[in-house]
């Protein structure tokens, strides 16, 4: 049979890569977003693949989403969280409480929307599993980027206590971390400190994956690949783990 996988935040960037992933493998696959122009470029592009406008800091419209998803997949194997922002780039005396909040709700309290539905199907089951998103500043600590850090962090210790909790029924939960991915998300990141420090955005750029024993930026695919790898038969006795894809950071520090 196959899997039948859910993505949140899944219309561009690394959810996007991952969709395409699965979907070109043979799963079935549901996803969510809450840029709806995004999501009609990803419907257009992939019509076979289930696709929703949410916002995954609402309960209620996360719980509606598993409703829909739930009925067009027929059950669930496979459950994504990749929901996140960039959160304010400043120090922490200039962080407003209103942008804090934003960045813990979108990526810790929709993992635990979605980690709450999912867990029941997958312990009935006796098999399936939660991949969550964290990232190497869940690994180190990043100044000028407290909320995203913290929510990272977090990511992981919630991916831990869900594999304990997952384990007994033959089902697993791990986390990926990626480093400094290709793309849009991070080219703001980058332009934010840059912006911060005064200082050109190709230094920030460089000083970004200078720390790497691979000094390169990570492609979205490699992402892809990694929670392909977690879904997969050849997986089933990882759990617990917070896997970094970065080309091995010794530091996130950028300074």
């Amino acid at each position: 049979m196959s899997q039948r996988v859910m993505i949140t935040a899944a219309a561009t960037g690394i959810g996007r890569c991952i969709a395409r992933t699965f979907h070109e493998n043979g799963a079935k696959v549901h996803v969510c977003d809450v840029n709806e122009e995004a999501l009609e470029n990803f419907r257009e592009e992939f019509p076979e693949i289930g696709a929703t406008h949410v916002n995954v800091r609402s309960e209620a419209e996360v719980e509606a989403w598993f409703d829909e998803a739930l009925d067009d997949l027929g059950g669930l194997d496979v459950m994504v969280n990749n929901a996140g922002i960039k959160g304010p780039t400043a120090q922490v005396d200039d962080i407003d409480y209103a942008d804090w909040k934003e960045c813990l709700e979108v990526g810790i309290d929709s993992y635990f929307f979605c980690a709450r539905r999912t867990a029941p199907i997958l312990k009935d089951q006796r098999g399936g599993t939660i991949i969550n998103l964290s990232s190497t500043a869940g690994l180190f600590g990043f100044g000028n980027r407290t909320p995203y850090a913290v929510v990272k962090w977090g990511v992981i210790g919630f991916t831990k206590s869900l594999a304990i909790e997952l384990g007994p029924f033959s089902a697993t939960c791990n986390a990926i971390c990626p480093g400094v991915v290709k793309g849009d998300r991070i080219n703001r990141v980058i332009q934010g400190e840059a912006d911060l420090r005064g200082v050109p955005f190709e230094t920030v750029a460089a000083q970004m994956v200078g720390g790497q024993s691979i000094p390169r930026f990570v492609e979205p695919q490699e992402i892809a690949d990694m929670a392909f790898f977690l879904a997969s038969p050849a997986a089933k006795m990882v759990n617990g783990q917070a896997i970094a894809v970065d080309g091995h950071s010794e530091t996130f520090h950028i300074r």
